[in-house]
């Protein structure tokens, strides 16, 4: 078999660049290598349907076994490449890589699709039985059998994983309690009024939650976790942790490559690495404002991953295409469903729809009058609406838009203000 494309990492992005080149006619060889020994399949149903019991690892594949033999996919699962390098006299973005077995595979084109890791804390009785982290499949395989025999559970971190985790263990029966260091829930997702909706929708529901609360260390017996101490002193009683501090991209492979990294590996607008025949696609990247293409954004996303890795696909064809992608997000908490769309840092004005005791809101975020972003809980009509507007270039008036009574889509106007200048920002 010919040299082709070496696609490294078995994500939804990996995945997405692969079925991509085919759409786009490439007929030439396909190498996606992923570490897992599963097929590649959706990850956010791992912290809701999955832990709830509700899904099974055959209903998350993305495709059926015999799609990649069909589309001349050479899947190859269970290997990390674990070396990789470029030609100094071949073709530019031709090389070599190592897989960790030592399988040897040439490629003319390369895509990073590596994605990221948990990140760990580094504390005392870290590696005490009981102990978990959640970002593949055998992570949620492992951290559901122990919640069917759990009675305290801590979660570490309020973001989206960890708050939809003490959901799942709460509808259970479980007695939660959620520690968070930040001052406020989801910080880094959502504004103020979110943040504080759910700390006191989560504490309707029994969950208990510590805000400005670090994790100090852990206690155990018999090599597994008895307990949570927390910076104060305090001690929470646990025989089940969730550790959900966010991720770290990453970036072992670009760097052994010299690229240029800075919290995830630096693409530009068309996917490209500071390598341009090397391409790079997901959760282990940071790229230009997908809306204003102003700073650097590291967007952890379904929505993100599918887009830049079309676009990333076309680039290895040498298309350079330019896409105005909106981002978007969810979070679903139980029978609290969260949809967010567009990029809020920065805003200078909230508008809210709705009363957040009803459960049924929406806050909508400006800067300058020019729409940013929407937050919408149980609001899908309001979330839909403005992921559209965006989508556009439209905008929705502020002073009309409090008023729930009004549909949001009869205000969208015409087009936004254009757009103040935009700092470097993650979300």
């Amino acid at each position: 078999m010919s040299n082709g494309t070496l696609i490294v990492g078995g994500s939804q992005a990996g995945l997405q660049v692969a079925v991509s080149l085919r759409q786009l006619g490439d007929t030439s060889p396909i190498i996606l290598v992923g570490e897992e020994d599963h097929q590649p399949y959706q990850r956010p149903p791992l912290s809701k349907e999955f832990l709830a019991g509700e899904a099974a690892l055959d209903s998350l594949a993305f495709r059926t076994p015999d799609f990649y033999a069909d589309s001349g996919i050479d899947l190859v699962c269970g290997e990390r490449v674990s070396e990789v390098s470029l030609s100094t006299s071949g073709p530019p973005g031709s090389g070599v890589a190592m897989t960790a077995s030592g399988r040897e595979l040439p490629f003319n084109r390369l895509a990073l699709t590596v994605g990221a890791g948990a990140r760990r804390l580094p504390l005392p009785g870290a590696d005490l039985g009981g102990i978990c982290y959640l970002r593949e499949y055998n992570d949620a395989a492992d951290l559901r059998t122990q919640l069917s025999t759990a009675t305290n559970v801590v979660v570490v971190g309020g973001g989206f994983i960890g708050l939809e985790v003490a959901s799942a263990a709460r509808s259970l029966g479980r007695s939660v309690t959620v520690v968070e260091a930040a001052e406020r829930l989801m910080a880094r997702s959502v504004g103020t009024v979110i943040s504080e909706f759910y700390r006191q929708a989560h504490l309707r529901r029994g969950i208990d939650v510590r805000l400005s609360s670090a994790v100090s260390g852990f206690q155990g017996e018999h090599g597994r976790v008895t307990g949570v101490t927390l910076s104060d002193g305090a001690r929470l009683p646990a025989d089940l942790v969730l550790v959900a501090v966010g991720v770290l991209p990453r970036t072992e492979l670009a760097e052994q490559l010299g690229l240029m990294c800075d919290q995830g590996i630096v693409v530009d607008a068309h996917a490209r690495t500071s390598d341009p025949s090397v391409v790079a696609a997901g959760d282990c990247t940071v790229q230009p404002h997908p809306i204003t293409g102003q700073g650097r954004v590291r967007l952890e996303s379904v929505q993100n991953a599918v887009a830049q890795a079309q676009v990333a696909a076309a680039t290895l064809l040498g298309r350079l295409d330019t896409v105005m992608s909106v981002p978007w997000f969810w979070s679903y908490q139980g029978d609290l469903r969260l949809q967010i769309a567009g990029l809020a840092a920065g805003y200078d004005t909230q508008v809210v729809r709705g009363d957040p005791a009803d459960e049924h809101f929406s806050v909508l975020y400006y800067r300058h009058d020019r729409l940013l972003a929407v937050d919408a809980v149980n609001r899908p009509a309001d979330y839909m609406t403005v992921r559209k507007a965006l989508g556009q270039g439209a905008s929705i008036a502020p002073d009309r838009a409090a008023d729930p009574d009004i549909p949001l889509r009869s205000l969208v106007g015409g087009p936004a203000p254009a757009a103040p200048a935009v700092q470097r920002a993650e979300a």
